[in-house]
């Protein structure tokens, strides 16, 4: 993922995105560089327009908002959950004593 994060950086700084940049801003992050992934990286995006690709990308991030209502729904079916298991609790505790007392009268 950090290799695609300093592919966008050298594209927002509006550098090249290539090999040696790539390998520039990793070793300034601190991260140990594979040759391999840049390599393959470079080649991927050469055939991308990566205007385009982060255009096209920010359309599904509204999806999530629309199933917000859904989130909601979900939490407070595990509150009621919640709330059985505690009166099942309870009815178990009350079961307990009425037991006990039969043991010792």
């Amino acid at each position: 993922m950090e290799y695609v994060y300093a592919s966008l950086l050298l594209h927002y700084a509006k550098k090249p995105v290539t090999e040696e940049n790539i390998k520039k801003v990793l070793t300034a992050a601190g991260i140990d560089v594979d040759e391999v992934r840049v390599k393959a990286l470079v080649a991927a995006l050469s055939e991308i327009d990566i205007d385009e690709a982060i255009k096209s990308a920010a359309v599904p991030m509204a999806v999530p908002a629309a199933t917000a209502p859904a989130a909601a729904e979900e939490k407070k079916e595990e509150e009621e959950k919640k709330e059985e298991e505690e009166k099942e609790e309870e009815v178990s505790e009350e079961e307990m004593a009425a037991g006990l007392e039969a043991l010792f009268g």
